[in-house]
């Protein structure tokens, strides 16, 4: 999938914050703590909606999805930042840029659809509940994950390839911690407004389109949740609600910002907190937001951390 040609350097330079050297061994250490955590924490949620039989549930079989992804997600670029931070040479090779680019628009993309899907599985739960079972069934639920991580790579394949295959002239500076489409685009040389209109494109149909979708289901349930008589019963499905539009509001936020404008028109130092927000930040935040708004997930915790001590 790499398309080299003369005008591509054999590696990159990847210059974070070099204006800046007395941040790095803050981020290192923060990297080197969080990253683990965010990995402790997604293994975790994709354990208990395994192994808890209260928890095998479309709503949980999702949430594995996402917990899989996030861990994905950040493991394509936090060990190469942390390489770089705590090394003299902040490279990398133009193969290992090109995979970085891939797997980090793969996972991007599918994150934002899932999303959607999710808040569709909400809105069935609290809109259709008596057609629940019915509906959001166990073949539609795996039908829908397929298309999702279908569309996710057949926007990383498509795009990133697009990307590669513009001309850097010589350049092998990124300003950036990671290899990411923006970046990269900014960075070419030559011809690139074909790019840009390309990236806009897709991106509409992979962050505006489902962004729309989150949204309408949302009003749909919020209308839903106001008819229901009981206040424990709003509660529930409020809760149930708000600890997913969190989500989407911290994930959405940064990717609309980055994606949903120009690359020429993208600030310095913008691609560089955005990718530490929705790299690092946002999966190592997604399993304590669903742990500590959801009774159901916390107890099925303690149920494994209690197996795991008296097994010992």
């Amino acid at each position: 999938m790499v398309f080299i040609n003369e005008s591509h350097p054999q590696e990159f330079i990847l210059l974070g914050f070099a204006d800046l050297p007395w941040l790095e061994l803050p981020l290192f250490i923060i990297l080197l703590v969080t990253y683990p955590i965010a990995m402790m924490g997604n293994i975790a949620i994709i354990l208990v909606s395994r192994l808890d039989p209260r928890l095998h549930s479309p709503m949980y079989f999702f949430l594995t999805n996402l917990s899989f992804l996030d861990m994905c997600y950040t493991t394509s670029i936090v060990p190469q930042m942390l390489f770089n931070l705590g090394s003299s040479r902040k490279t990398i090779s133009y193969a290992g840029c090109a995979l970085q680019l891939y797997l980090f628009s793969t996972m991007g993309a599918t994150e934002c659809l899932l999303l959607a899907i999710m808040s569709f599985d909400r809105y069935v739960a609290i809109c259709r509940p008596l057609h629940y079972t019915l509906i959001m069934n166990q073949r539609l639920c795996f039908l829908l994950v397929s298309i999702i991580w279908l569309c996710g790579i057949t926007y990383a394949i498509s795009e990133a390839t697009l990307t590669l295959q513009l001309p850097l002239c010589g350049v092998n500076q990124l300003d950036h911690w990671l290899c990411e489409i923006p970046v990269l685009i900014k960075t070419a040389c030559g011809e690139k407004e074909a790019n840009e209109l390309a990236l806009s494109v897709a991106c509409i149909f992979i962050i505006a389109v489902p962004l729309c979708l989150i949204l309408a289901s949302y009003a749909t349930i919020g209308r839903a949740i106001l008819k229901i008589k009981s206040s424990e019963g709003r509660k529930k499905a409020f809760g149930t609600c708000s600890t997913h539009l969190i989500i989407v509001s911290l994930f959405y936020g940064p990717a609309i910002s980055m994606y949903l404008q120009p690359p020429s028109s993208i600030s310095r130092d913008q691609p560089k907190f955005m990718a530490l927000f929705y790299g690092v930040v946002i999966p190592t935040l997604n399993p304590f937001i669903y742990t500590l708004r959801n009774k159901d997930v916390k107890g099925a915790l303690g149920n494994l951390v209690r197996s795991i001590f008296s097994s010992t």
